[in-house]
């Protein structure tokens, strides 16, 4: 059980003491029953099983607190380590299933939108325009381009968008697979500028976002998504290594089905 978790069950007394030390920690709760009289710190919420709470989309949020740092993981493909598709011609687009700069191959799966929306957590969650928000996943077999084996000549499924007025960036992609040892999961780093990605040393914060059991469950149905189905039944929020301390600022809403495709919506708080 979370500290926070415990802390629920100790009266409101606590819950009040708890809500005004949030500020910096990983994990949002509903303090009451009556969740509608209070209003949430941060940009949604969740249950355990990483479904959406009654009600809960980003939208909720009255105040947003700062997205967890996260580790960019062994396949960040920014110079980092090894392979740079922030180098490539063409990484700068909206649709990121195809490869590019002379690599052919296209990622195949359920289609998915990844909408962000970057704002200031330590100026009223005010938008953050101009920042460049490089995003990359694993494709429905669990496998990163530019690394595992079979792809290592490919490039997709990675792409750079530049926030625009509302901080707002999108990205035309597949739902990713879910591979052994980790919860579904998209990664993004967000730098200043489009100039500052030549260097991941310029990048201002990296992070994870999680998606939805339900949608998950859905989703994997499709063709495709095997082996998917499997991992997934041995891995939880609550026992994946990145979202195990709290995930509330992490995890997406996410909309629509197989047949139409998916929707996933997150609010990217970051202190600037």
């Amino acid at each position: 059980m979370h500290d926070d978790e415990r802390s629920h069950h100790q009266g409101l007394q606590q819950d009040l003491r708890v809500l005004r030390t949030m500020a910096d920690r990983r994990q949002v709760l509903r303090l009451m029953a009556g969740a509608s009289l209070i209003p949430l710190m941060g940009c949604g919420g969740a249950q355990d099983d990483g479904s959406a709470l009654p009600g809960d989309s980003s939208s909720d949020a009255t105040a947003c607190t700062r997205i967890p740092e996260e580790t960019a993981g062994p396949y960040p493909g920014d110079g980092s380590n090894g392979a740079n598709a922030l180098l490539l011609s063409g990484i700068v687009r909206r649709d990121i299933r195809a490869s590019i700069a002379g690599a052919t191959g296209v990622a195949q799966g359920v289609p998915l939108t990844v909408n962000l929306t970057l704002v200031n957590s330590a100026n009223g969650c005010a938008p953050l325009e101009g920042y460049a928000i490089y995003l990359w996943h694993c494709d429905r077999a669990g496998l990163y381009s530019m690394y595992s084996a079979g792809v290592t000549h490919e490039n997709y499924l990675r792409g750079v968008q530049v926030t625009d007025s509302a901080g707002k960036v999108s990205y035309t992609t597949i739902f990713p697979g879910c591979y052994a040892g980790r919860w579904p999961h998209i990664h993004f780093e967000m730098y200043p500028s489009v100039a500052s990605t030549s260097n991941w040393r310029n990048k201002v914060a990296t992070s994870q976002l999680a998606l939805p059991k339900t949608s998950c469950d859905e989703a994997y149905a499709a063709t495709g998504y095997a082996q998917s189905v499997v991992n997934l039944r041995n891995i939880s929020l609550a026992t994946d290594n990145v979202f195990r301390d709290g995930y509330a600022t992490q995890l997406a809403t996410v909309t629509g089905s197989v047949a139409t495709g998916y929707v996933a919506e997150l609010v990217v708080g970051i202190a600037r």
